[in-house]
């Protein structure tokens, strides 16, 4: 059902203009796909609720990653603690820069 934007009236799908005051509905068509649009970018309810959740696995995978490093003397350095580091960075940076870009 579409609702007339000028006076509220409720149309089938279907029709082009109010039955009641003649108003064009192809407006209230596009605000309704636009509010679609709007929930759909939301994710677990929040406003980019994905660049959020992004951020946090991302620091979470960066404290991981300095959890396994043992010690930076030579004979006890691991190389791949600072890969799982450098790849929490950069899936930080990606969502910080979802969220940057959306403003």
């Amino acid at each position: 059902m579409v609702y007339c934007s000028k006076c509220g009236f409720k149309n089938e799908d279907d029709a082009e203009v109010c039955s009641k005051c003649g108003a064009s509905l192809q407006i209230s068509r596009i605000e309704r796909r636009r509010r679609a649009k709007r929930v759909e970018d939301e994710c677990f309810g929040l406003p980019h609720g994905g660049a959020i959740v992004g951020l946090f696995i991302g620091i979470i995978i960066i404290l991981w990653g300095l959890t396994q490093l043992p010690g930076l003397l030579p004979e006890e350095f691991k190389f791949w603690p600072w890969i799982i580091v450098v790849f929490g960075v950069l899936i930080a940076a990606g969502a910080l820069y979802g969220l940057t870009r959306r403003q």
